[in-house]
């Protein structure tokens, strides 16, 4: 599990395709103490396992499934990712709880600098419109956010400073993607609701 607060960015050093998973190597220099094989990192929100270490390059596989449901398939050598390490028992949860699994990708669609925070805008794929709600909870490549103004077509984000500064979204163009993970107890309503209403 994961809060979606980001640690920071980290660089991809290498990808390798081996047929049934591409590798990711990942630069996690000051986000790996303790990190052993088998532990769970969040990166731009998509939950990986470490498979392999040494030193601060840390290896993760993914299957075709993640390639094609989450923006890694975009990704390339040099490239950034939002890190976060999951979550331990004690820890402090600041942002909301998220598990990594990313339901879709969106298209930034608007950007606006307002002083040095900013606003953006992104789509709303249609099997996930009724889980995204105005002041409710998202996880935005891995970060923990509140929706702003939501209608049938997008949502607004509302960035501050430090978030643009600790994480890869203010350097996305309009046209690229992000990864979204709904909030589990809004999905868990909406959907109950749904059903409510199909029964009616």
């Amino acid at each position: 599990m994961f809060t979606g607060i980001v640690l920071g960015k980290a660089p991809i050093i290498d990808i390798t395709d081996k047929g049934d998973v591409t590798a990711f190597t990942v630069d996690l220099s000051g986000f790996d103490e303790g990190l052993e094989i088998g532990a769970s990192v969040s990166l731009d929100g998509v939950c990986m396992t470490v498979v392999e270490r040494q030193s601060g390059k840390v290896v993760f596989d993914a299957i075709e499934e993640t390639l094609e449901r989450t923006t890694l398939s975009e990704k390339k050598i040099g490239g950034f990712l939002n890190v976060e390490r999951s979550l331990r028992v004690g820890d402090e949860l600041g942002g909301h709880v998220l598990s990594g699994h990313v339901i879709s990708k969106a298209e930034i669609v608007e950007k606006k600098d307002l002083g040095e925070g900013m606003d953006v805008r992104i789509s709303i794929p249609e099997q996930i419109r009724p889980f995204i709600l105005e002041k409710g909870y998202i996880g935005i490549d891995g970060m923990s956010l509140t929706v702003g103004i939501c209608d049938g077509e997008g949502f607004s984000l509302h960035l501050i400073p430090e978030t643009l500064r600790i994480t890869t979204i203010g350097s996305k163009e309009v046209g690229e993607t992000v990864n979204i993970e709904i909030d589990s107890r809004t999905q868990a309503i909406v959907e109950t609701m749904l059903r409510m209403g199909e029964k009616a």
